[in-house]
């Protein structure tokens, strides 16, 4: 595939620059130089990148039918999952131990605040959409670009996750009849890889996609019986295992936790593993509560969404982390921490009571929760291929919809054989860290964006251009606004993003120092105390410099409360969070990344459907000015005539 010559892009410049007269970076290069050339090559850069896509108002207008109830049941239903069942047991015992409730607690409140963030990003885009289609039209396409890729991961590991753990679950109850088998015939040796590939997670897949691609539609009865059933497992695991429960299982002095076979089990007590286990828990706990942005993104089906969102948002987490935080303290009070089954925990903590019948009923709500896990996960996959294709970003044919079944049956196909793929060779943990890194990230980036729009200067095509009037002493007195500014100005939104992208890097720093230096801190030491009190400021400072300036005129039907803080509190927790994933998560995050940029540089970037528009309107452009001159010249001729 062979790029077109940057001076393509030129159109975009001359259609916002030089209307009609085409501004190549060639030109400015003879006419100013090398600086007068990589100007004008920056100017198109950004150009491109922030090219946006118009809203569409008057396309697919969905009826309101969904009340706040809905919308609650809606989250709870695609949220609680594979977290009761599964990640409990394996973050009690390798991460935090009976103190696994506050790793839950912290990834809940990371997760409300990003939640209120996506609801905001809803609000601004008059058409329902995920927070890819949100950026697309509020923010630029790179950024676009990037969301949707990682939504893309977060969609298919959630699904690898959610069918690997119904897989290992399956095997727990089959007293791992399948893994025996499958890795005494085929062994995977190979590390960073599971011990055998699964085949049954791979087939489960499979099934799924093709059924989306052959359009099979998700029943909203079967979802609801799921969730009901869910919930209804849930209660009983909760007040069974209080008859069982035994405070002292929260109190295990460090002399009885066992040593043995090579693995460290803490110090015993209520946090055996320390601060740093509860926020390592949290990052693998912020797992369990993806997908809440479902709810977020039905605000055009959605009954008074200024209202209805935000509680359905706020209400649909509390109710899970009610469902985790009950689960998991039983779970640790009926068994001690270092003795729980990370695979499969329920059954085998029944099994050890003398209750072995309890455990199938655990096993069906595990099941029904899994389903129903599955099923979100899977069901919104193809549609962000199919809009990222659409519009040019992604391989045309990934888009392509089938005449017979109406759906893009391609894209579709392609995704469950990668997702299967991923599912088959990979383990639970892996998967799990992976899907936290990629959401992670995009909530970071919808947070920096609210903070972005709500201090933008609204592009109005009456108003005059302004002028930026950059000086050090312009840009001082605008970090506190001390000319009391009403509304944006050109130089404020120009400080706004110059403020949030310092801030990120404050983020990032000050979070590496808290995760090298905390235990020094917590010891008094000097050095460590003055560096984290350093960020600690820094951060502060930006946030409170952005708190200064001047907010977007435009009205929102639901808006983020306590902006810049919020935002910024939940984009710091996201990046704390993200550090303490391990490195190989870090290494295969870089991998995807790195993949994406690729097709968007040599492939999205040229084939983007916002390119081929202006494209078409500077054509236009030209066209009218080449017969505007023509007749001009033909009037002269007539008159000398």
């Amino acid at each position: 595939m062979t790029a077109p010559d940057l001076n393509d892009f030129t159109n975009y410049g001359s259609v916002r620059n030089h209307p009609g007269h085409e501004y190549t970076v060639r030109q400015a290069y003879e006419d100013g130089g090398i600086k007068a050339g990589a100007v004008r090559a920056a100017r198109l850069a950004y150009g491109i990148l922030s090219r946006r896509k118009a809203a569409e108002e008057g396309v697919a207008r969905l009826a309101r039918v969904l009340s706040a109830l809905d919308l609650t049941a809606l989250g709870v239903g695609s949220t609680l999952g594979v977290g009761v069942y599964v990640l409990a047991g394996d973050v009690a015992k390798n991460y935090a131990g009976p103190a696994v409730i506050l790793s839950f607690l912290l990834a809940a409140v990371a997760s409300v605040f990003a939640g209120l963030c996506y609801a905001e990003f809803g609000a601004r885009v008059p058409k329902a959409g995920s927070a890819y289609v949100y950026s697309y039209v509020c923010v630029g396409e790179f950024m676009a670009f990037i969301i949707g890729w990682n939504l893309i991961l977060e969609y298919i590991i959630g699904a690898a996750s959610v069918v690997k753990a119904l897989s290992e679950y399956l095997d727990s109850l089959l007293n791992k009849a399948i893994s025996t088998q499958l890795e005494a015939v085929l062994p995977l040796n190979t590390p960073h890889l599971a011990k055998y590939p699964d085949f049954f997670a791979f087939s489960v897949i499979m099934v799924f996609s093709i059924a989306l691609a052959f359009g099979v539609k998700e029943s909203t009865k079967f979802n609801n019986f799921c969730t009901g059933v869910n919930l209804c497992v849930v209660l009983f695991v909760i007040i069974s295992g209080s008859f069982k429960a035994d405070t002292k299982n929260w109190r295990i002095p460090a002399s009885e936790v066992p040593k043995t076979g090579g693995k460290d089990f803490g110090s015993g007590g209520f946090a055996p593993y320390g601060l740093a286990g509860i926020i390592k828990g949290a990052a693998v706990c912020f797992y369990g509560f993806i997908g809440f942005d479902c709810v977020a993104t039905a605000g055009e089906e959605a009954r008074r969404p200024q209202k209805t969102i935000p509680f359905a948002v706020v209400a649909s987490l509390l109710i899970v982390f009610l469902a985790y935080c009950g689960v998991s303290s039983v779970l640790t009070l009926m068994m001690p921490y270092y003795m729980q089954d990370e695979k499969a925990p329920f059954p085998f903590v029944y099994d050890q009571l003398g209750w072995p019948w309890a455990k199938y009923a655990v096993s069906v709500g595990a099941i029904c929760a899994l389903c129903s896990s599955l099923l979100g996960a899977v069901f919104p996959l193809p549609r962000i291929i199919y809009a990222m294709a659409s519009d040019g970003l992604l391989f045309k044919f990934m888009g392509a919809v089938s005449e017979r079944f109406q759906t893009p049956l391609v894209g579709t196909i392609i995704a469950g054989l990668f997702t299967g793929t991923l599912a088959m060779i990979f383990e639970l943990e892996q998967l799990i860290h992976m899907m936290s890194i990629g959401t992670l990230l995009a909530y970071s980036m919808v947070a920096s964006c609210v903070l972005l729009l709500r201090y933008e200067r609204s592009l109005s095509g009456h108003r005059a251009v302004e002028p930026l009037n950059l000086s050090a002493r312009s840009v001082l007195r605008q970090l506190v606004n001390a000319d009391q500014l009403a509304t944006p100005s050109r130089l404020s939104s120009a400080l706004v993003s110059a403020l949030v992208a310092l801030y990120g890097v404050w983020c990032l720093v000050t979070m590496v120092c808290v995760s090298r230096l905390g235990a020094a801190a917590l010891r008094g030491e000097a050095l460590a105390l003055g560096l984290l009190a350093s960020g600690a400021a820094l951060l502060l400072a930006t946030l409170y410099c952005l708190s200064r300036q001047p907010v977007s005129e435009k009205k929102l039907a639901f808006s983020v409360p306590l902006v810049p803080w919020l935002p910024g509190v939940s984009i710091l927790i996201n990046v704390y969070l993200m550090l303490n994933l391990d490195y190989a998560t870090w290494l295969r995050f870089a991998v995807w990344i790195a993949a994406g940029l690729i097709i968007y540089v040599t492939y999205g970037a040229w084939h983007s459907a916002e390119r081929r528009k202006t494209l078409d309107s500077v054509q236009l452009a030209d066209l009218h000015n080449d017969s505007r001159t023509e007749l001009l010249q033909r009037g002269g001729l007539h008159a000398l005539g």
